[in-house]
């Protein structure tokens, strides 16, 4: 591991490019046609030269996870999962307090990947067994809620007491459950968007920082709450739960998965308001929607 200056620098697009400049001197890589894909829990950048992709994390907090990445990578392809691969440069990197991992660029079609693939991909993906070898942590399903609320100047007191208030009660809802399927490897942020369908027609699973080992209904509520917020077809949920072979809506304990969801997605978004206005006015409608809990979700995707 390589280690560069670690001052406490504010996470933004601007700060992500010129981390990835530092990135790109220290490793020997053409960064000149550099371009950001991502900007959330980490910052994506596609060297097209290079045919790379660089990851930058947010702090050295999630160095752990940074690491597990790459663990869990050479697992999935050794597993027959098809899955995104990590170069053979030294990583991770350490530059401004970054973590920095490198990843080949995949082949994108430029098509979307339907929650029928994700449904299919996470099927295999739970059936898995996990070898000895990698010690995947217990899934904590807040994890990182409490930093991101205490972190965020954006909040008022209030607002801060009730975002913390709020993850409490979920902790404490989510610890009494009784989950009915098998615990197994989960990916943790399970969505369409972290597959890539490739120009071969296959399917790719990437962002593998949220891997554990813990309750598959978790990876399932991914889906389901975008089906509730109207961001799919109940068609298109009914074929995945199909696919799949369980109906997470249809258990007892999704709706304290769901407002687990509901609470993560504010606290991600939240993280950028600064980055664009329609992220704020979004970052607000949620904050209105979680003190409102029986109103309508009117939500936008980000």
């Amino acid at each position: 591991m390589t280690v560069s200056h670690t001052p406490s620098i504010p996470f933004t697009s601007a700060d992500a490019l010129a981390t990835l400049r530092e990135v790109c001197e220290s490793a020997g890589l053409a960064g000149q046609d550099a371009r950001l894909i991502r900007l959330g829990e980490n910052a994506l950048f596609v060297l097209p030269a290079e045919q790379v992709v660089v990851r930058i994390a947010r702090s050295l907090g999630v160095l752990d996870d940074v690491r597990k990445e790459v663990a869990v990578s050479a697992w999935l392809s050794e597993a027959g999962i098809p899955a995104a691969r990590a170069t053979t440069h030294p990583q991770p990197l350490i530059v401004r307090g970054r973590p920095v991992t490198f990843w080949h660029l995949l082949p994108d079609s430029g098509s979307p990947a339907s929650i029928d693939d994700l449904a299919r991909v996470l099927h295999e993906l739970h059936k898995v067994a996990v070898p000895a070898g990698l010690a995947l942590p217990r899934l904590e399903i807040l994890s990182r809620v409490s930093e991101r609320i205490n972190a965020a100047p954006i909040l008022t007191d209030d607002d801060r007491e009730f975002l913390l208030a709020r993850r409490r009660d979920l902790q404490s809802a989510y610890d009494a459950l009784a989950f009915p399927l098998t615990p197994c490897a989960v990916h943790g942020d399970a969505h369409s968007d972290n597959l890539i369908k490739t120009v071969g027609g296959g399917v790719v699973l990437i962002d593998f920082e949220r891997f554990a080992f813990g309750p598959p209904e978790t990876d399932l509520a991914v889906t389901a709450i975008e089906h509730t917020l109207s961001w799919g077809t109940r068609a298109e949920y009914n074929q995945f739960a199909e696919r799949y072979g369980f109906d997470v809506l249809a258990w007892e304990g999704y709706p304290v998965l769901r407002d687990i969801n509901e609470l993560k997605m504010t606290t991600w978004l939240m993280q950028n308001v600064d980055e664009d206005a329609a992220i704020a006015q979004e970052f607000r409608n949620r904050m209105i929607s979680l003190r409102n809990p029986d109103a309508p979700r009117k939500w936008r995707a980000f």
